[in-house]
């Protein structure tokens, strides 16, 4: 199968990317981010990705099942000189061909070693080792050859594993080839982001929306994705036309607000600190921080922002009932009432800080992270947040999180950046 026939089969592909060390803890894929996002751009959807080892048999079972899954499949790393570089040997004998040296190849391969003034290892005939009847694709920045080659079901595209020669090599000789043979198609996208709510009460809601999408001529896929206190729904499309297929998920992405309200809190990719901040710079307004079991957290994300200065004045952590008494005049009296973890104290917290740094905002957390700190009525994620603003108003909820210490203080901070997001939306509306 050649790379021109591909546009008679689905724009489907798979990614397969070789190397033991990235079945270690210290290794990312990150070719497969890079390849994802170029395919997409020219109207392939990446149907599977898998990572395996230098491993004969494990490569072999991966190629062999990813050929059934996509008509291309590309296969990252593997293609050095040693002898736990096993792609072209493996693909080879996959596709039923025989390896064979490429002179001129192998007189580029020397000619590389030369240039630097050193003498060609007799182990690097490897890289010149060619399967009969491929295409050779010429790295500028190394001496691992990229290939292509198939048969008539089926195209593999071989591209060397560290990203500065994988990326320009694709670029150079790949994704163009692609693009041709996909009739202009592309993958568009768009990514509603919502929280305060579980991944399957999003679902619920919106399930009605995007199940009708699935059945026009053009359909739109929708997936779910779930994340530490966040629940994101992307839509994708694939489309020639960029009119029509933006004007599709406009209309898709429109139907989803109305049906999830105050849920989501971006549709352009925004986190939530971001959309935060813009709603305080709308506004003019100011905002500063007390926090207990977050430790910092809430203040930290706000700054992260970009010019976060404009709206962020300061911020206290509180972590001790000693802290809260002196710094923010919690009184000793209501901590022994009610316990740091209360709403009362919350409220105590948050007007303090904003009456203090003179703000117009003022949050507030306190909780319990773990794994030890339980009382009775109080288990390990039982957190309260508050916010007070300018007129002395103040809101608070009580939230009982899971997980462990990082997973319940990430959650805390974000209940109370979309406390405050929700807060500047409804004082805009009055």
């Amino acid at each position: 199968m050649t790379m021109e026939s591909l546009g008679k089969r689905p724009s489907l592909a798979a990614i397969i990317a070789v190397g033991s060390e990235l079945l270690t803890p210290d290794k990312l894929d990150t070719n497969s981010l890079f390849l994802t996002e170029e395919l997409n751009s020219v109207g392939f959807k990446v149907t599977q990705k898998m990572v395996v080892g230098d491993d004969v048999h494990d490569l072999d079972s991966a190629f062999h099942y990813s050929c059934r899954v996509a008509p291309l499949v590309l296969v990252t790393g593997g293609l050095g000189p040693t002898e736990d570089d096993l792609t072209r040997d493996v693909i080879a004998s996959a596709l039923g061909r025989s390896l064979q040296i490429d002179k001129v190849l192998l007189e580029d391969i020397r000619k590389r070693f030369s240039e630097r003034g050193l003498r060609m290892p007799e182990i690097n005939r490897r890289q010149a080792e060619v399967p009969q009847g491929a295409e050779i694709l010429r790295n500028e920045h190394g001496t691992a050859p990229g290939l292509i080659l198939g048969n008539e079901t089926m195209t593999a595209v071989l591209l060397p594993g560290p990203p500065r020669e994988l990326q320009p090599m694709f670029r150079q000789h790949v994704v163009n080839r692609l693009r041709s043979t996909n009739a202009g198609q592309r993958v568009y996208r768009r990514v509603l982001r919502t929280t305060g709510e579980t991944e399957s009460f999003v679902d619920e809601c919106a399930k009605p929306v995007y199940r009708k999408w699935i059945s026009r001529s053009i359909p739109i896929q929708t997936t779910i994705l779930a994340s530490l206190g966040q629940i994101d729904l992307h839509l994708s499309v694939v489309s020639s036309d960029e009119f029509e297929a933006k004007a599709m998920l406009d209309d898709a992405v429109s139907e989803l607000r109305e049906r999830l309200g105050l849920l989501v809190f971006s549709e352009d990719g925004r986190s939530l600190p971001e959309v935060v901040g813009e709603l305080l710079v709308e506004r003019n307004a100011t905002v500063s921080v007390a926090e207990s079991c977050t430790g910092g957290l809430i203040a930290s994300r706000l700054t992260d922002v970009a010019g976060s200065s404009v709206y962020v004045v300061g911020g206290m952590t509180t972590y001790s009932n000693a802290a809260k008494e002196i710094l923010l005049d919690v009184s000793s009296d209501l901590l022994d009432r009610h316990g740091a973890v209360s709403d009362e104290v919350a409220i105590a917290m948050a007007l303090a800080v904003r009456q203090k740094l003179g703000t117009d905002f003022g949050v507030s957390a306190t909780g319990i992270a773990g794994p030890g700190g339980a009382v009775s009525g109080k288990p390990v994620g039982t957190v309260h947040v508050a916010l007070a603003d300018s007129a002395h108003d103040v809101v608070s909820r009580r939230c009982q999180l899971p997980g462990d210490r990082r997973r319940v203080k990430f959650q805390t901070s974000q209940v109370a950046l979309n406390l405050l997001r929700k807060t500047l939306l409804s004082a805009s509306e009055r």
